[in-house]
C-alpha cells in the first residue's frame, strides 16, 4: 500500500477508505466491535483499513512502527463510562490517528505547502468520525439546508450584502458607470487586508465573498459552498462554525 501511494489523491483515497471503516465498526458495526474490546485483554487499537474495513487487534511490536499507531488500550475504557461516550472517545481519537498517517504520507512523499494544503482542504470536507458518531454532522446538514430554504425578501440596505466583493456592488441599480468604479475602488481598500475565515488566505479581486451574520467574518464563497446566485436567496447567513455551535 505505502508503495503505491504517490499523489495528494492516492492518499485521500487512503484516508477515505480508513475513515469509512472506523465509521462502520463504532456504527452499523457496533455490537460487533464492542464485544472484541474485551478489558480483560492486553492493549487494543482498532484500525480503518483502505478496503473500508475495520479490525481490533494489537499494536505492532516494531518500535518505532512503520507507520503512526492508533491510540491504545480502547479496551480498558469500555466498562468504565457510558457506552455513547466511550464510542466518542474513540472516535476522536481514531479522527486524530487518521489525520497524523495522512500527513506522515505527505511528509513521506515529499508533499510542498500546496499539495498539504489541498490534502486537508479535501479531508476537511469531509465530517469528522466524532461527527458521525455523535450525530452532529446530521445536525449540521439540517441547519445548512433550512438556511438554504429560508427565502424571502431581502432588504437593499441589508448590511451584509450577499453581492460579489469582486463587483463591489454596494451601490443601487441606477447609479453610473463612475460611482459604481468608485465604489469598487473603496470597496478594495477596505477589504485589501481581510483574510477568509476558512482557509485564511487574503481577499483577492477576483473571488466571491461572504460574510457571516452572526460572527461577521468573511469567507470565500468556494470555501463555504455558497455561489453567488445561492447567496441572493439567503435571508440570514450562519457560517459554519456559527451553525456548529447552535447545532451543540
Amino acid at each position: 500500500m505505502e508503495a503505491r501511494i504517490r499523489s495528494v489523491e492516492d492518499i485521500f483515497e487512503d484516508f477515505k477508505g480508513r475513515r469509512a471503516g472506523i465509521i462502520k465498526a463504532l456504527t452499523t458495526d457496533v455490537e460487533d466491535f464492542y464485544s472484541q474490546c474485551d478489558p480483560e485483554k492486553e492493549n487494543l487499537c482498532l484500525y480503518g483499513l483502505p478496503n473500508e474495513q475495520w479490525e481490533v487487534n494489537l499494536p505492532v511490536e516494531e518500535v518505532p512502527p512503520e507507520l503512526p499507531e492508533p491510540v491504545l488500550g480502547i479496551n480498558f475504557a469500555r466498562d468504565g463510562m457510558q457506552e455513547k461516550d466511550w464510542l466518542s472517545l474513540v472516535a476522536v481519537h481514531s479522527d486524530t490517528w487518521l489525520l497524523s498517517l495522512a500527513f506522515y504520507f505527505g511528509a513521506r512523499f515529499g508533499f510542498d505547502k500546496t499539495d498539504r494544503k489541498r490534502l486537508f482542504s479535501m479531508i476537511n470536507e469531509l465530517p469528522t468520525i466524532f461527527e458521525v458518531v455523535t450525530g452532529a454532522a446530521k445536525k449540521q446538514v439540517k441547519e445548512k439546508s433550512s438556511v438554504s430554504n429560508n427565502i424571502g425578501s431581502k432588504s437593499k440596505s441589508h448590511s451584509k450584502s450577499r453581492a460579489s466583493k469582486t463587483q463591489g456592488i454596494q451601490s443601487k441599480a441606477l447609479q453610473s458607470k463612475d460611482e459604481d468604479e468608485g465604489l469598487e475602488e473603496q470597496d478594495d481598500d477596505e477589504h485589501g487586508e481581510t483574510l477568509c475565515g476558512a482557509c485564511g488566505e487574503n481577499y483577492g479581486t477576483d473571488e466571491f465573498w461572504i460574510c457571516c451574520d452572526i460572527c461577521e467574518k468573511w469567507f470565500h464563497g468556494k470555501c463555504v459552498k455558497i455561489t453567488p446566485a445561492r447567496a441572493e436567496h439567503i435571508k440570514q447567513y450562519k457560517c459554519p462554525s456559527c451553525s456548529n455551535k447552535r447545532a451543540r
